[in-house]
């Protein structure tokens, strides 16, 4: 399969973002972090926004019912990463966000799916991902997907200026 084709599971369709939904998939992700997250502050906000920055480091995938997008995820290029957790072989994915809205509903977890699939037609040998220690719904998500922590890659990152999160780090083996 191409990792270009969109893929539907249930109602969902799962794509790559399109320019004239840049706002969009920004306004989603920086309200689901900000639903999950307290004390962000609106730099950061604004970076979570910032959809056409992602789509020029990477891939940016969407979530689509009907013509809603009701979530979102940034995966790295064929043979590139997103962050210094991935290693060679393994493919990163960062900003898994699904509408306060829409969870529940399995966004979260067509998503990951999705990135575990993209990884394996590409040929990588782990997913891997952070998370927030607050996260747990997605930590269970993780864990019943098959993850495993990946507790020796762990420590405080600076995710702005003077603000940093003990992230918990998350490996699924292909």
């Amino acid at each position: 399969m191409d990792a270009m084709a969109p893929s539907s599971v249930s109602s969902l369709t799962i794509r790559l973002v399109a320019p004239q939904e840049y706002a969009d998939a920004g306004r989603l992700t920086a309200e689901a972090y900000r639903h999950s997250y307290e004390g962000l502050s609106e730099g950061y906000l604004v970076s979570l926004a910032d959809v056409e920055g992602r789509v020029a480091q990477g891939e940016v995938w969407v979530a689509v019912d009907g013509d809603e997008i009701v979530g979102s995820v940034w995966v790295p290029r064929p043979g590139e990463r997103l962050s210094p957790l991935a290693r060679e072989d393994e493919l990163d994915f960062r900003q898994l966000a699904v509408a306060p809205e829409a969870r529940g509903r399995g966004v979260g977890e067509a998503l990951t799916r999705h990135v575990i699939a993209l990884a394996r037609r590409r040929g990588a040998r782990r997913v891997v991902m952070n998370s927030g220690p607050e996260m747990l719904g997605a930590h269970a998500l993780y864990l019943k997907l098959g993850f495993s922590r990946l507790t020796e890659r762990e420590h405080p990152i600076e995710v702005e200026p003077g603000r940093f999160l003990d992230l918990r780090a998350f490996g699924l083996d292909l």
